[in-house]
């Protein structure tokens, strides 16, 4: 069965390069466009892995974060979450980490830096 990586990102060209860069994995990608709409994809179809953009309008990546921590579903909370962000502050991560945040990648996002870290989330 192939496992689901889910990529939350306003922009549609920034989901259309994880798509291109995850192909190799040999992974689903399903895409959601903001917080909510991914919440709701989430809580019906859990993916193995997310990454979500840390701004967008409406839900924003530390809000869907912190939503999704609170699910009272076991198997929905503890999904790993990769906040993707072009801010480099250490206040942005320390914001990602105390909402629930598992990791964090840089904007533009690099394949190979994607790759490990979905691989890593994936494991075997």
């Amino acid at each position: 069965m192939a496992r689901t990586v889910l990529i939350v990102d306003d922009s549609p060209t920034i989901r259309g390069f994880a798509r291109i860069f995850l192909k190799p994995l040999e992974v689903d990608v399903a895409e959601a466009e903001e917080g909510m709409q991914a919440l709701e994809m989430v809580r019906a179809n859990a993916p193995d892995v997310i990454v979500v953009d840390v701004n967008m309008p409406g839900m924003d990546g530390l809000a869907f974060t912190r939503e999704l921590r609170s699910d009272p579903r076991a198997e929905i909370a503890k999904l790993p979450i990769v906040l993707l962000t072009g801010d480099r502050s250490e206040q942005v991560k320390q914001e990602g980490r105390d909402a629930g945040a598992n990791d964090f990648l840089e904007k533009p996002i690099k394949g190979a830096e994607l790759q490990s870290i979905v691989k890593r989330f994936l494991g075997p």
